[in-house]
C-alpha cells in the first residue's frame, strides 16, 4: 500500500509541468490557424469591422500569447476550461457529453483486442513454427501494418454496405437499447481493435516461448505434469508480466484511435467536440479536449503501473 502511495504521488507531482506543457503546445499550434476566431462565429452573420473588433476586445483574443495562457491556466486550477465562443456552452459540459463515447469505445476495443491476443498468443507460443503459428504470424503482420481508419473502410464497405449486418454511422445510447448500443459500436471497436490485438498478439507469443523455454518448465513436464496444467499454472501468470508493461501505451493509442474512427462512424465523442473546435478555431475546445485525453493517458498508464506492481513482486521491491 505505501508502496502505491508513492507512486500515486510521484505521478501527481509529475502532472504538473505535464499539463503545463500539454496546454503550452496546443496554444502555440492554435496560433497558426488561418481562421480568426471572431469571424468563424459570426460566419452567417453581417458584422462590421467595429463589431468584429470589439467582440475580439470582449473574450481577450487580441490578448498577447502568455497572457491567454496563464488565463487558462488559472481556469484549469479552477477545474473549468472556459466556454464556447460561438454558443456560450461551457467546454466542461461539452466534454462531459462527449467523453463518455469516447470511454465506451477505447475500453470495448480494448477488451476485443486483449481475448484476441490472450487466444492468439497463446496458441501461437504452443504450436511454435507449426502451422496454426505460421498462420497467426501472417495475420499480426498485416494487422500491424494495417491502420485503423483502413480497416474502418473495409469493415464498413463488407459488413454495412456490401452485407447490412451492422450500422455504419449511428449510434444508440445503451441505455436505451444494449443490442442496438453493441451493434452500433461493433465496427468502430474492431477497427481499433485490430492493430492493437496484432501487436498485443506478438507480445505475447514471444513472453510466452521465452517462459516455455525455461528450465522449470522442462522440470514439470519431465515430473509428468500435463501441459495444459504446467501453461495455465505459471506460464501464463509470468509471461503475461511483460505485455501488462506495455499495455498502458497501447490503451493510449486506443484512446487517441478512437478520435478519428469516432469521425468517420459520426459518433458523437471528444473527435467531433476536438474537430469542431478546430474547424472553428476555438481553443478553448482544442485545449479542453487535448488535455482530457492527455490526463486519460496519464491514468491509464498509473492503473498499468499499479497492475504490473501486484502482479511483479521484483517491481515492488525495486519500486520500494
Amino acid at each position: 500500500m505505501v508502496m502505491v502511495l508513492r507512486l500515486l504521488g510521484r505521478r501527481v507531482i509529475s502532472l504538473v509541468p505535464l499539463v503545463l506543457g500539454i496546454i503550452l503546445f496546443v496554444f502555440t499550434v492554435m496560433q497558426f490557424s488561418k481562421t480568426d476566431p471572431a469571424v468563424a462565429v459570426f460566419a452567417d452573420a453581417p458584422v462590421s469591422a467595429d463589431q468584429l473588433e470589439q467582440f475580439r476586445q470582449e473574450h481577450g483574443l487580441n490578448d498577447p500569447f502568455f497572457i491567454k495562457y496563464f488565463v487558462f491556466v488559472g481556469l484549469v486550477i479552477q477545474g473549468q476550461l472556459g466556454k464556447s465562443l460561438a454558443t456560450g456552452e461551457s467546454v466542461v459540459n461539452m466534454i462531459s457529453t462527449a467523453l463518455p463515447l469516447t470511454l465506451q469505445l477505447t475500453f470495448l476495443g480494448l477488451i476485443i483486442a486483449l481475448s484476441a491476443a490472450f487466444i492468439l498468443g497463446t496458441v501461437s507460443a504452443i504450436y511454435r513454427d507449426r502451422w496454426p503459428d505460421q498462420l497467426i504470424r501472417i495475420i499480426t503482420l498485416l494487422g500491424v501494418a494495417a491502420p485503423s481508419f483502413w480497416i474502418a473502410l473495409l469493415l464498413v464497405q463488407w459488413l454495412a454496405i456490401d452485407n447490412p449486418i451492422f450500422p455504419s454511422s449511428r449510434y444508440i445510447n445503451p441505455g436505451d437499447s444494449f443490442s442496438g448500443w453493441l451493434q452500433s459500436m461493433t465496427l468502430p471497436a474492431l477497427s481499433l481493435a485490430f492493430p492493437i490485438a496484432a501487436q498485443m498478439t506478438r507480445i505475447i507469443r514471444t513472453s510466452m516461448v521465452e517462459e516455455l523455454d525455461r528450465d522449470y518448465v522442462r522440470t514439470a513436464r519431465g515430473g509428468g505434469l500435463h501441459p495444459v496444467v504446467v501453461v495455465g499454472r505459471n506460464v501464463l501468470r509470468n509471461a503475461l508480466i511483460n505485455p501488462l508493461n506495455v499495455l498502458g501505451l497501447r490503451v493510449g493509442y486506443l484512446m487517441g484511435g478512437a478520435v478519428v474512427i469516432e469521425q468517420m462512424f459520426n459518433l458523437p465523442g471528444m473527435g467531433q467536440v476536438m474537430i469542431e473546435g478546430v474547424k472553428n478555431n476555438e481553443p478553448a475546445i482544442v485545449q479542453g479536449a487535448v488535455l482530457t485525453i492527455a490526463l486519460g493517458f496519464v491514468v491509464i498508464n498509473l492503473i498499468v503501473d499499479i497492475l504490473s506492481m501486484i502482479a511483479n513482486p521484483k517491481l515492488r521491491s525495486h519500486t520500494a
